[in-house]
């Protein structure tokens, strides 16, 4: 059950994010074509009012397909129509038509020479992988010589459509963090242990529900405070605990604390809990002070991915999912805070200026706003392969920390 909710919340996550740049892009004049949970193939799908909605079939991400990213090139033809033309070279003067008008920067002539090589293509012979990929030419030349357009619309419009995902995935994490500050936090508790989460560290060495914590490595606590404290600051190092259990001390077995969400812990609920709970404008600045706390320390951690020393804190959607499964299983509030540190990471690491991700697409929209034309699709392409290898490479490095953190527990 945990593992459900945790890929459910996972997954409203990327339908937040994607549904940002949904709704703004329709806001502003730009409809587009498509809004997927996951990646294709998909498993699911339903056209409504020309938009084809659907789920993929691999649960990684979403998308929006948003109309001419970028500016037709005449090389797009060659790419679409090499297999039709090789096929059926009658088709050759309506592509070099729209190629020419394309190369001009005629678009309204390209729009009708369109629409004459629409009607030779239904006409020629073609297999179908020639047909295929010629059909999809054509839809893909049509959404880039729209009027509505990406790459025609002004910078403020393009800038909005994609900052409204990450914006999306901000302001919900804010509005996640204020609504935990509204139900109450822990302000204080007893030494007392309330229940312990099995198979955990706690479990293993023998605490059990009633002990009263007298003690960590032989230190006595004299609160839940110190007693929480000291199981962070011994960083994964085994530890003793001392409890006193039914009026009689006991050590119990050495307990090794669990990194969870940047903070180690063995596995237990303490008793007698008292919350405190915020009014909605309190809350929503403890939650933006948090957020700012948060968005600093990723600047910190990206510092030291690229230095090599953060490494193995990288994680993929596999490691998100695990962690937020235990999330679960500690407690609602809890795992409400996970989800909104996963959103505000979604956000943040989605306007990093690399291509394919949000950062990147705002960069050269700043770019070609600043040059007052387009960057020409070789400089995209080149600059999307770099990102796309780096994306990559973080994802193959998070992924083998998390297979790692599975074998060992």
């Amino acid at each position: 059950m945990s593992l459900f909710v945790s890929v459910a919340g996972l997954a409203f996550l990327i339908l937040i994010h994607e549904a940002g740049h949904f709704f703004t892009a329709r806001a502003v004049g730009m409809r587009p074509r498509r809004f997927y949970i996951g990646f294709p193939p998909a498993v699911w799908k339903k056209t409504r009012n020309g938009i084809e909605y659907g789920l993929g079939a691999i649960p990684l991400g979403g998308y929006v397909k948003i109309p001419g990213m970028h500016r037709p090139a005449p090389s797009d033809l060659d790419v679409h129509f090499g297999p039709a033309l090789y096929e059926s070279p009658r088709l050759l003067p309506d592509v070099e038509r729209v190629k020419r008008s394309i190369a001009q920067g005629d678009f309204a002539t390209a729009r009708d020479a369109l629409r004459d090589l629409e009607r030779s293509v239904r006409e020629a012979p073609l297999s179908a992988n020639a047909r295929r990929a010629a059909e999809r030419g054509l839809a893909e030349l049509e959404d880039a010589l729209g009027l509505d357009a990406y790459w025609r619309q002004r910078t403020w419009k393009r800038l909005v459509v994609i900052a409204a995902g990450p914006g999306a995935n901000l302001l919900f994490a804010i509005a996640l963090l204020a609504s935990v500050y509204m139900i109450g936090i822990p302000s204080d508790a007893s030494r007392r242990v309330g229940d312990v989460i099995p198979s955990s560290p706690a479990a293993a060495a023998g605490l059990k529900a009633g002990d009263v914590i007298v003690g960590v490595n032989r230190i006595p606590t004299y609160d839940f405070k110190e007693v929480r404290d000291a199981i962070h600051q011994s960083e994964g190092q085994p530890i003793v605990i001392s409890v006193l259990r039914n009026g009689k001390y006991v050590e119990l077995k050495p307990a090794r604390p669990q990194k969870t969400d940047g903070v180690y812990t063995i596995g237990f609920h303490p008793s007698a809990v008292k919350y405190k709970r915020y009014g909605p404008v309190h809350a929503i600045g403890l939650a933006g002070k948090d957020t700012w706390l948060v968005t600093k320390a990723m600047g910190s951690w990206l510092t030291r991915v690229v230095t090599g020393s953060g490494r193995k804190e990288v994680s993929t959607p596999v490691g998100i999912v695990r962690q937020s499964s235990k999330a679960v299983q500690v407690g609602y509030r809890e795992y409400l805070q996970v989800l909104a540190l996963i959103s505000l990471s979604l956000a943040l690491l989605n306007l990093l200026p690399l291509l394919p991700l949000d950062g990147g697409h705002m960069a050269f929209s700043i770019i070609e706003g600043l040059r007052g034309r387009a960057v020409g699709r070789v400089v995209y392409e080149r600059v999307s392969a770099v990102g796309i290898a780096l994306v990559l490479l973080l994802f193959f490095v998070g992924l083998s920390n998390d297979i790692g953190n599975i074998r060992g527990g």
